[in-house]
């Protein structure tokens, strides 16, 4: 329900927007034609509030995401573009409405299970001998679930060629777990007995924008 901004509205509009809507940006689109996106810290600088949207900058004409985009591929974009809000536009490239950034990040906590209280251990795997189903079979076999799972390339830990393996069991109980899996010779580089989180700052989103871009 974020409304819609026309290149006919004027300044003081889209920031009075903003303020009601508690957002940083809003999406500027013409009979029905992305436009592109206007930036509460560039509108801040225009002296004249009754200046219209048309004659100033509006950014990222040509970000946007498609309807059937997954998820993932949209965090991207925020992380990238350093996006508040993702519009989305139909097949014929119409307007077809807009994401929050927020809201994208809340869907990502409810859905990875960061929200479920439970234990998240950090692994060092080699890139070449990595498998998941042995993994996760260990930790069954303590009879524990991994709720959700994230894989970061060995690349980014140069000059090492080790991957790290993050992931989020269902139960805070985690020592016979660490035991079983360095005894088949993995190495624990983290472990956290969490409990749920209750709300996402902007620190945490900051973090799981940076550690989902990886």
């Amino acid at each position: 329900m974020i409304p819609l901004l026309k290149p006919s509205d004027s300044v003081s509009t889209a920031l009075d927007w903003m303020e009601e809507y508690g957002v940083k940006q809003l999406v500027v689109a013409d009979l029905g034609v992305y436009q592109g996106i206007v930036s509460e810290d560039i509108l801040f600088d225009i002296v004249d509030n009754s200046e219209l949207l048309a004659r100033i900058i509006i950014q990222h004409k040509d970000i946007f995401a498609a309807e059937d985009q997954h998820p993932y591929e949209l965090l991207r974009l925020v992380n990238q573009f350093g996006l508040k809000i993702i519009p989305v536009l139909h097949d014929d490239h119409s307007f077809a409405g807009s994401i929050l950034s927020n809201d994208l990040v809340e869907h990502f906590v409810n859905e990875l299970g960061v929200q479920e209280k439970g234990a998240v251990i950090v692994l060092k795997v080699s890139e070449r001998s990595y498998s998941l189903s042995e993994i996760s079979r260990l930790i069954e076999s303590n009879g524990t679930r991994i709720l959700s799972s994230y894989y970061s390339s060995g690349e980014i830990y140069n000059p090492t060629n080790e991957a790290r393996l993050t992931l989020k069991l269902n139960r805070t109980h985690i020592t016979p777990i660490i035991a079983t899996l360095e005894r088949f010779g993995y190495e624990i580089e983290e472990a956290h007995a969490n409990d749920p989180i209750e709300s996402v700052d902007q620190e945490r989103l900051d973090m799981l924008l940076r550690y989902l871009a990886t």
